[in-house]
This record gives structure tokens, sequence and C-alpha cells, in this order.
């Protein structure tokens, strides 16, 4: 084909995506990103931003866990396999966490997220504790997604604390070996789409087309040119050029920090509000989850370190591991510096939000 005509090409992908971005509906946003690098590193980020505090705090769960999907009398239940550290939305919710096995899940919004019908003669799970299932029960992504593939349980959403809207999500999943999958609720029908190659994932539009704007943009190539606005198409190309661009070879801190630089890259500058747009959200804190030393990190907007559990300390076990709450104050404002495992404190867990 002519240079000509690859030009023409070009311009009608550029331009039929970039209409799919001018008419995708605004959502709350956030991004995940998963750097693959030398000698087996594996490290996922994820921004969290929303326009109000969500009241988020990292909790410690052991194994033996005796759970249930918060749905009624006909809800999945489990006991937890692996031991976790999470951290909370409203302090109802799992929004994001990384297990003793290495496995990490991250609930981001996705406002085209469609739902099966409830049926209550059916296993229930709510979403509010779908992240949580996961790292309960699986230590990898392959035996996450065999599992989720044979739908053990139908989702069931419930409105946001505090406002008049269901909540709408969607989930990505990443382990030790650096396997990837997100999982999607599309027209009533459960999506997966599992490959080690999905490192990257924001909010709208639904990630198939995410990955057609994630081509078009590799065609362009990101040392030429990278979109630069807050819009989820935008910060899934910048995050997942970034995110291969780094050095794979570094020392282990130094990729921590490396991966940390393209999260901050794709996060939305605090206190930001655009008139025009108004669910385009500050971010209000970050995490960076290393698989292979079983770190996380988490650094808030609003506070000046970056601070880490360290999982390979923790006693998970069922007869002597207790549930423990790092309290992180209003806005995630209490301030923290380095290894934080031992500021957890003892504490009842909470209940995941559910059917009333």
């Amino acid at each position: 084909m002519s240079n000509t005509k690859h030009s023409f090409a070009r311009s009608l992908l550029a331009l039929s995506l970039m209409s799919l971005v001018m008419t995708t509906p605004l959502a709350e946003a956030c991004t995940r990103a998963v750097f693959l690098g030398q000698d087996g590193q594996v490290v996922t980020a994820r921004s969290m931003d929303w326009k109000t505090d969500i009241g988020t705090n990292l909790w410690i769960f052991p194994r033996g866990m005796e759970r249930n999907g918060e749905t009624g009398p006909k809800t999945v239940r489990w006991t937890s396999k692996y031991g976790s550290v999470i951290a909370s939305a409203y302090d109802v919710s799992t929004s994001d966490g990384l297990n003793e096995a290495g496995l990490s899940a991250n609930l981001l919004w996705l406002v085209e997220s469609q739902y099966p019908a409830f049926d209550p003669s059916k296993p229930g799970l709510t979403i509010a504790a779908w992240a949580q299932y996961v790292l309960d029960n699986f230590a990898t992504v392959a035996e996450a997604v065999d599992a989720l593939s044979r739908e053990p349980f139908v989702p069931v959403t419930a409105d946001i604390p505090g406002e008049t809207r269901l909540a709408t999500v969607h989930l990505s999943i990443s382990d030790a070996t650096g396997d990837s999958a997100i999982i999607e609720y599309v027209n009533g029908k459960q999506v997966i789409h599992h490959d080690r190659k999905y490192q990257v994932m924001t909010n709208s539009p639904l990630f198939d087309q995410q990955l057609a704007l994630d081509s078009y943009w590799q065609q362009i190539g990101g040392t030429i040119m990278l979109p630069g606005t807050n819009r989820a198409s935008d910060r899934f190309a910048r995050a997942s050029f970034y995110i291969n661009a780094i050095p794979k070879d570094e020392t282990p801190n130094r990729t921590i920090a490396s991966v940390f630089s393209v999260i901050r890259n794709a996060s939305v500058p605090y206190g930001l509000n655009t008139a025009e747009e108004p669910n385009i959200s500050s971010t209000r804190w970050r995490t960076v989850a290393d698989h292979k030393r079983k770190l996380y990190f988490f650094e808030s907007a609003l506070t000046p370190n970056v601070f880490w559990v360290d999982l390979k300390t923790i006693d998970f076990s069922p007869e002597t591991g207790k549930v423990r709450k790092l309290d992180l104050g209003p806005e995630q404002t209490n301030i923290f510096s380095g290894n934080a495992t031992e500021n957890f404190k003892e504490a009842k867990p909470f209940r995941f939000l559910g059917l009333p």
C-alpha cells in the first residue's frame, strides 16, 4: 500500500476512534497498569480517582474467614483460602488488594456495565465483595478465570453510599507470573479478557474498545505524540506506552519508583474541577503491588509519603491471625512512612454492602 493510502487509512481510523471517545459517557476515573520486567519482576499499579472522599482504609484479612455474598437467603458462601491486604471503599467494599499468593485485584468504574437481572433462586454476590472473593479464593489468574467462567454466582449491585446511583464496575486481576485478566458484564453477560498482554485498564469505553484505541496510538508511537487529557482513553494510551517504555532491568526499588512515575502520569491533579466535565475526578490515592516481594505500597494524594505493607511478615493463619485495620483518616490524610505493617490495629471486619 502506498504512503498516501496508509495515511488516508490511518486518518479514517483516527476519526472513527476519536468519535468513539467523544461520545463515550464520562465517569469516575481510575487507571491500572502491570509492569513486566526481567528476573520475574511483576508490579501492578492503580490510581483511585473519585469526586469525594471514598473513606478508604487498609485492612489485613487472615485465612479462614467465613464469607457470604450479602444477597439474602440465596447467596454464595466461602471460607477464605488466602490472607490479603486490601484497600476499602467506604469500609463496605474491597476496591483493591494483594493476597499472600501474589494475586492482585483492582476494581475500577465502568459506566457501561450491565449486570444480569437479579434472580433470588441463584447464589448472588454483591459487587462490593467481588474483588475480595477473588483474593480469598485464588492464587493465580488462570485459576480465577477457570472458576469465574463457570459463573458460580450472579453479581448484584447497589447504590453507592450517599448517592442515588448504582455502582457499575469492572475487575482486573494480575498474578506473580505476569498473567492478567479483565472481567466485565456487557448486556447482562460476563465477558472475560484473559492474556498476559492485557497490562492496562482504565474506565470507559468497554475493554475491547480500549484495545482498539490503544492500537491506534501504537501506530503513531509514544515518542512522537501521546494524548494528554484526563479522559480514560487518553490515560490508557499514556499508561500503555510508559509501562512498557520504562527500564525492565532495574533494581526492585528503582522499578517501584519507575512504576509509581507511570501511574502518577496517568493521574488527575488533586482539586481539578472542570465545569463542563463534572465527572472527571481528582486522584485520591495510588497503590503499587510488588508480586514477587509481596509488598503493597500506598500513596495518598494529600500526604507527603509513600508507605508499604510487607505481606511476608503478617500472620495470616486462621488460628492466630487477626483482622487488622490501618486507619488512614479523613481523605487519607494520616501520615505513615516506610514499613507500616506494625501500625495496623486489631478491628472488627466491615460488612460488605449488599441487599437490605
